[in-house]
């Protein structure tokens, strides 16, 4: 047995170090540390409860939208204010604009440039996935990055900048939508769907939405010859490398639910776990610092949590709690939310062999093809003859809570007012969740489970492809996991 520390890892979003245990060539244990502090919580303290909407986008700057709404959402709870439909239409357009430019930018940045390493020079579909895929001077950037900026002029229309916008606000939107520019947002938004539909997938968005098994989409798959789409290249390079074995976690899954619109979610709120369909019960939340850089405390509620940094804990190896639902450990992303949300597909494909390397990028692109048309319709549906946003006195004393789904999974923001300042502000973004470090009953986190009996195809453990396959398959985040 022997131990190797693989990090930092390029085409990350933050600092990530992974400590592995390895016997008979293959991971035996992990243990995930997430290095960096840097403690917007606790500066938060004492200010005044409208600061949040300052600070906490700037956790950030590829999610920053999403700690808005998180933060907006939460003082929104105190104060029991209702956003009408306008602001509610353009909050789910603003949010869903950041997740889908994070979906791409994920699979195309991130992902696939793995896939144009010199040690898959011997397969056959290697040529093709390097002149594709190969970072920086690939042809794939050439279009997806153009295509991005653009998609992102959205932000600029209904938001007025990205990121750390201010327009979204607790009672919807700052910024109203004139009937020209209700246009130039459908406009956008069609181009970015043909440039989907012709480069990412190859055919209507429509139909890729409606594939509801593994055989469905196997069969689509082979439909057309594997360099037409950029989908059908990942299949058959994962079909090839057998990328639906590696890095299963627990397969126990939880989801905010995402995009209200007049009380219905468009991405539902429970759990997922096994094939059981579930509620979710928010009050089992809980966050336990037994191997974290933080003061000795018992499990608590983020409501009540705290955040007081230390290096004497012996037991620690990362600046990352371990949150747990009802003392579970769970997974979230899109592979959660399509599971929670009973997408034929990912049921299926998680009744077959788990959350693994391959069915969390199908999830992930598949929810491209379900949001784009739906933010279609979110457009067409503003009316800007009507109010986007509501105001209200805050309280000077109260709780409230901010739940969503941002790309990476699900992120909540808690917060305490006392005296007309915050008291206490507590926050778990999604990576906090999939890279959380081993909790009191050493349960391991969710990637340090799915990085167990990962194969290492290379003598050098750090080098291995395979372990960074399967650290990509969840996107890491890491400055906000760090928060």
């Amino acid at each position: 047995m022997s131990k190797v520390l693989v990090g930092p890892f390029n085409r990350v979003e933050g600092d990530l170090e992974i400590t592995l245990e390895t016997a008979d060539n293959r991971v035996s244990e992990a243990r995930v540390n997430s290095p960096l502090y840097r403690g917007f919580e606790t500066m938060l303290v004492s200010k005044a409860p409208y600061d949040a909407m300052v600070y906490t986008p700037r956790i950030c700057g590829i999610c920053s939208v999403s700690q808005s709404v998180g933060a907006a959402r939460a003082l929104a709870d105190i104060s029991q204010l209702e956003i009408p439909e306008n602001g509610q239409l353009c909050t789910n357009l603003v949010l869903a604009n950041e997740n889908m430019a994070d979906l791409l930018t994920h699979f195309y940045l991130f992902f696939m440039p793995d896939f144009a390493r010199a040690s898959y020079r011997g397969q056959p579909w290697f040529t093709n996935a390097e002149a594709r895929f190969k970072a920086v001077k690939g042809t794939a950037h050439q279009e997806v990055l153009p295509a991005r900026a653009k998609f992102l002029n959205l932000m600029g229309i209904l938001a007025g900048k990205w990121p750390h916008s201010l327009s979204i606000q607790p009672g919807g939107t700052a910024k109203p939508i004139e009937p020209q520019e209700r246009i130039r947002l459908l406009t956008l938004l069609g181009e970015f769907r043909s440039f989907l539909e012709q480069t990412l997938f190859g055919d209507d968005l429509e139909r890729i939405a409606e594939i509801s098994s593994t055989e469905q989409l196997q069969q689509w798959s082979e439909e057309a010859d594997w360099q037409s789409s950029d989908l059908r290249r990942f299949l058959h390079i994962s079909q090839s490398l057998e990328l639906d074995t590696l890095g299963r976690a627990t397969d126990q899954f939880m989801s905010y639910g995402n995009y209200p619109l007049d009380g219905t979610a468009f991405f539902k709120r429970g759990t997922y776990f096994g094939d059981q369909a579930g509620d979710l019960a928010v009050s089992s939340i809980t966050e336990d610092v037994s191997h974290g850089w933080m003061e000795s405390d018992t499990p608590r509620h983020p409501i009540r949590g705290r955040t007081v940094p230390t290096l004497q804990n012996e037991e620690a190896y990362s600046w990352c709690k371990a949150p747990r639902l009802g003392n579970q450990v769970v997974e979230v992303g899109a592979i959660a939310r399509q599971a929670i949300n009973g997408n034929p597909l990912v049921m299926d494909l998680i009744a077959k062999q788990g959350a693994n390397v391959h069915s969390r990028i199908v999830a992930r692109l598949l929810e491209l093809a379900l949001v784009i048309p739906q933010m279609q319709r979110w457009a067409k549906a503003i009316d800007p003859s009507e109010p986007f946003c509501n105001t209200a006195k805050l309280p000077k004393e109260g709780e409230g809570a901010g739940l969503l789904e941002a790309a990476r999974g699900s992120l909540g923001h808690w917060v305490t007012l006392e005296n007309g300042v915050i008291k206490n502000y507590q926050i778990i973004a999604p990576t906090t969740w999939n890279f959380s470090p081993r909790d009191a009953n050493q349960q391991p986190g969710a990637l340090e489970q799915a990085l167990e009996s990962t194969p290492l195809d290379s003598e050098e453990a750090a080098q291995s492809v395979a372990v960074q396959h399967v650290v990509r398959s969840f996107d890491p985040c890491m400055v906000c996991t760090v928060h």
